[in-house]
């Protein structure tokens, strides 16, 4: 053996060849800083050796390397900028060295190669691969860039524009996709993958590749002329610029970066990307998404926790209650490969059902993601049917009819009469209380709320509502089954609107008070996209959801909370929907809705909705970009807050996460809790006292008041 740490070991495989395997402890290998300086001393050692011709480096698990420890290196970006700069230049360093290797070098591919992976294979002079590898630089999507070399390996490997789309995207690329651009020299069978490895050095030892130059090329400027970077770099900031509106600076940062190394040598780059990596690791934005992931973490690991402990082994689920919901369920389960029934008393909507998960399916199939025999046998896993017998052999049942008390109680009392003692119940509804369903139930420690976002396929959020009387076993065994969906399952306590609904529909109508005083909608709708980070502003998440649906839903809020929530007498949705506008549905609400080319509606202004508003709003008034934020936003975070303090949510890390995959909280801000902490809870209580008497939503409790006070923080380090 030649060099052996507790990251890697390293030694001859055949002759002169040596190998350099990767073998952390754990699941999966991760660069860490102690790694990166074990393996800065291997290198060092292995430039200096005279039998070593030839280096390739491999991975003992099931994956290459997934990327670095970001829960390691996260504390580094609290040191002042050029603290970063220096300890940034010395990681790269690292992967300079395997560049400056005195003999040839291959990275041996499987699974992935992310991040400071896929920086650590592009040092190398070679790449194989297997094909179900993959490989990309998802930095961006932590609000960073790759910061170990990748903007400046990358664009002279595979080149400017493909590097621009691939780091400015985050995306993760697949072995066969990654051949056709350059990044991969080969994509071999795993059986064949260390062969190939060998062969390849074995050919570039003997001069038959000639990999100094294949070297060279990422050491010199980039190959393109003046013209041709001028074109290039201007279309991917334009491009970047108008998916991004500005608010995430790291794709941004990628760009230019890419941009201002083109004309230098390896050196110069990578002294700019170390200068740009800092000061990007500084910035608001890359605190919110670096505790995005931190968050995910912190509600993955509770919900892995909570699944620990069900007794019960979901082998059948049920739907009860077809079309486009129960058939984005009925996808997702036997997608995921739990078998489920799917019952309805319509055929027709049975028929909507199978042919919703059908169409899903078979995208996968057409984008060439599946083969068209796992699509036969993924449907398979479907039963349809109109017989009640069907349902008995089911562990968990998800009923999914329409969002209507008394239609919901009768069908899950009757299911419980039918069904075996000890069938988890759920039912997917989006507003009712949970113990009002569970007064029709002789058993309701087995019945929660499993609340699905819409598309369901699309949405990671499943909101778990645990009733007064729901055991501890149900609620175990819901989350389990959640988990084995691919979902991101989060236990709320229950109320009216639950948790996403409950903060949602304050902020609906801090819209609503706006559009009455003469506030233009669609000038509403753009302030909350373009300046706050929305992806859809209210009048068309509104559309969207359905003004029928809204309206019911305000209904049944201002019931649960009378004095804050009631209805407004001027209310626009109520007006939109007493005159048929049921928005996105029937193509008309705030907007009008037309298909495009592709048969995606497009929405555009409808003056006969500025008609009928016009009945119930004072004459046009101009409100500036800050007044309207103040204005929707307030009434959200203040019933956030009151969420946290009774309880309806556990943690601050469980509510931000639930904004952000339930209904789309601008990720660059991190979530409710966190951008509380970027404003200050003290400027937050100011802010809404500016607005007091308008209403009890803008009317914050004693206890933010109090906590304002100790200058209480939700997020006590930063990326936590």
């Amino acid at each position: 053996m030649l060099i052996k740490s507790e990251s890697f070991v390293v030694d001859f495989c055949k002759g002169n060849i040596a190998e350099f395997k990767f073998c952390l402890p754990g699941s999966v290998n991760k660069l860490s800083q102690q790694t990166l300086q074990d393996c800065a001393k291997a290198l060092a050692e292995l430039s200096t050796r005279d039998d070593v011709k030839g280096l390739v480096f491999t991975s003992d698990k099931d994956h290459f390397i997934v990327g670095a420890d970001i829960f390691e290196f996260l504390p580094t970006f609290n040191r002042p900028e050029q603290e970063l700069v220096s300890w940034i230049k010395d990681a790269t360093d690292v992967f300079d060295a395997i560049e400056d290797l005195p003999f040839p070098t291959l990275s041996a591919i499987n699974g992935l190669a992310l991040g400071g992976g896929c920086e650590w294979v592009l040092a190398t002079d070679y790449r194989i691969a297997t094909p179900n590898a993959k490989i990309g630089l998802p930095e961006v999507k932590l609000g960073i860039m790759p910061g170990f070399g990748g903007t400046v390996r990358l664009p002279r490997v595979i080149g400017a524009d493909n590097a621009m789309t691939w780091i400015s995207t985050g995306q993760e690329n697949r072995a066969p996709d990654a051949f056709k651009v350059g990044a991969l020299d080969a994509v071999v069978a795993a059986d064949k993958l260390m062969d190939a490895a060998i062969k390849t050095l074995e050919q570039a030892i003997d001069g038959k590749l000639d990999w100094q130059a294949k070297r060279q090329l990422k050491l010199e400027p980039l190959k393109m002329n003046r013209v041709e970077q001028g074109m290039s770099f201007a279309m991917a900031e334009g491009m970047v610029m108008a998916k991004t509106k500005g608010h995430y600076p790291a794709p941004v940062m990628a760009v230019k970066t890419i941009k201002a190394a083109a004309n230098h040598t390896r050196a110069e780059a990578m002294a700019i990307e170390n200068a740009n990596f800092a000061k990007l690791a500084k910035t608001a934005e890359a605190a919110a998404q670096t505790g995005i992931f931190l968050a995910d973490q912190y509600i993955k690991g509770v919900a892995k926790k909570q699944a620990k402990a069900s007794q019960l082994d979901i082998k059948q689920a049920a739907v009860l209650g077809a079309g486009i919901m129960g058939g984005g369920i009925a996808y997702q389960s036997a997608y995921k490969g739990t078998p489920i029934v799917m019952k309805d008393i319509n055929q027709a909507a049975l028929d909507l059902g199978m042919g919703e998960a059908a169409g899903l399916l078979g995208k996968k199939v057409k984008r060439g993601h599946m083969k068209t025999e796992k699509m036969v046998a993924t449907l398979g896993k479907i039963k349809p049917t109109l017989n009640e017998r069907d349902l008995e052999n089911s562990d968990i049942i998800v009923e999914a009819v329409v969002e209507n008390p008394q239609i919901k109680k009768a069908v899950l009392a009757d299911l419980e009469k039918q069904l075996p003692k000890g069938t988890v119940l759920t039912s997917n509804t989006s507003t009712i209380r949970i113990d009002e369903l569970a007064t029709a139930l002789e058993n309701p420690e087995h019945f929660c709320g499993m609340h699905f976002f819409n598309p369901v396929p699309k949405m990671p959020l499943v909101e778990i509502i645990r009733g007064e009387k729901t055991s501890d076993d149900t609620v175990a065994a819901v989350v389990d089954y959640a988990l084995k969906l691919g979902k991101s399952p989060i236990v709320v306590n229950d109320c009216p609107g639950f948790f996403v609904n409950r903060v949602l529909f304050p902020y609906f109508a801090g819209f609503s008070k706006l559009v009455v005083e003469g506030a233009d909608f669609s000038k509403i709708d753009k302030v909350m996209e373009n300046v706050f980070g929305w992806p859809m502003g209210p009048a068309y998440l509104l559309d969207v959801v359905g003004i029928d649906t809204a309206n019911h839903c305000t209904g049944v809020m201002a019931e649960g909370f009378p004095t804050r929530m009631a209805r407004q007498d001027k209310d626009p949705v109520s007006l939109l929907a007493n005159a048929e506008r049921f928005g996105q549905k029937n193509h008309k609400g705030f907007y009008q809705y037309a298909p495009d080319r592709k048969g995606r509606l497009k929405k555009s202004k409808d003056p006969e909705s500025l008609v009928l508003l016009s009945q119930i709003c004072d004459d046009a008034q101009q409100f500036d970009k800050q007044t309207i934020i103040e204005r929707c936003m307030v009434p959200m975070i203040n019933e956030v807050l009151l969420c946290l303090q009774e309880g309806i949510v556990a943690s601050p890390q469980e509510a931000d996460m639930a904004l952000i995959y339930g209904i789309g909280f601008p990720p660059f801000r991190g979530g409710a809790f966190r951008y509380l902490d970027q404003i200050g809870l003290s400027e937050f209580v100011a802010m809404a006292d500016k607005y007091a008497d308008l209403g009890e939503i803008y009317q914050v409790s004693e206890q933010t008041r109090a906590w304002a006070a100790e200058g209480k923080v939700f997020y006590q380090v930063e990326g936590q």
